[in-house]
């Protein structure tokens, strides 16, 4: 094993603990809080369905030999850059999001005190419902394709790839706008309060090292096709990282100290309290 084979394979399980473990401060916050106020549902329902889809499109990239062979075809012989790490990583955001979200669901069970931003908001329910939409109708496209098994990629034509793909691109599509609500959320508080930084920091080295693991693969295969053929992994880490240092802003300059305003503002764009002031 070469030197940057093994900076691939550390960089590859640290961004793994990092983001792995970005999972729990905020249901462990709500925990001891006792409470989700400060922050929305949004984030951890809309995860569910990221890394649903994100677990899924890694597993066939990783296992299945069709679409490692489909692949192999459209980028000159190459193999996708997905490690047995990020299947591991994507399984277990997916039952860490599902705790989470269960704590603003089922706020009981948690013997938790009632939240404004226990409700999911239409944005993100319709973004939900366009995704899965979306993954059918792609789907159905390639089942009417004639070369939909073809290992060598069908040409012009649709096959599974292309499904896979557009599985994938779910869990970008989750990432360019998850974190919005809580952003929205902090601004109108005036306050990260709630929200755990600690989450943020994490997410931030993840994706630095996300990023440096897969820029080694390309440079290993000498062909920056481990990007191009795996936008969704490389959009991740970019995407993430502005979102986190607009959280770090926030947190650590903008509404620094500040403890907000309890019971306001925790679904988005106002909903929660529209909502509460038609019911007084």
């Amino acid at each position: 094993m070469s030197l940057l084979e093994f900076l691939s394979s550390v960089f590859g399980w640290i961004y793994f603990i990092c983001w792995s473990l970005s999972f729990y401060p905020q249901s462990m916050l709500n925990f001891s809080r006792k409470s989700t106020s400060g922050t929305t549902v949004d984030f951890p329902l809309i995860n569910c369905l990221g890394f649903l889809s994100y677990a899924v499109s890694n597993y066939a990239f990783y296992y299945s030999p069709l679409i490692r062979a489909q692949y192999a075809s459209r980028y000159h012989g190459l193999t996708p850059t997905v490690q047995f790490n990020d299947i591991t990583f994507a399984l277990h955001g997916l039952l860490l999001s599902i705790i989470t979200t269960s704590q603003y669901l089922s706020p009981r069970l948690w013997s938790f005190t009632p939240s404004k931003g226990n409700k999911p908001s239409r944005f993100i329910l319709g973004i939900i419902l366009g995704c899965i939409v979306g993954v059918i109708f792609v789907i159905f496209i390639v089942l009417s394709s004639p070369e939909r098994n073809d290992p060598s990629g069908g040409g012009h034509s649709w096959v599974w790839l292309d499904a896979i793909y557009a599985i994938s691109y779910v869990k970008l599509i989750v990432t360019l706008i998850k974190y919005t609500p809580q952003v929205l959320v902090n601004y109108r508080n005036k306050s990260t309060k709630g929200w755990s930084i600690v989450q943020i920091l994490l997410d931030f080295t993840g994706g630095v090292l996300s990023i440096g693991q897969q820029g080694i693969d390309s440079w290993l295969q000498g062909d920056w096709s481990g990007i191009t053929g795996n936008p969704v992994k490389f959009a991740l880490g970019n995407v993430s990282m502005m979102y986190d240092a607009v959280f770090i802003t926030q947190h650590y300059v903008l509404y620094k100290g500040a403890d907000g305003k309890d019971g306001e503002g925790e679904g988005l764009l106002g909903e929660g309290r529209d909502e509460e002031r038609r019911i007084e």
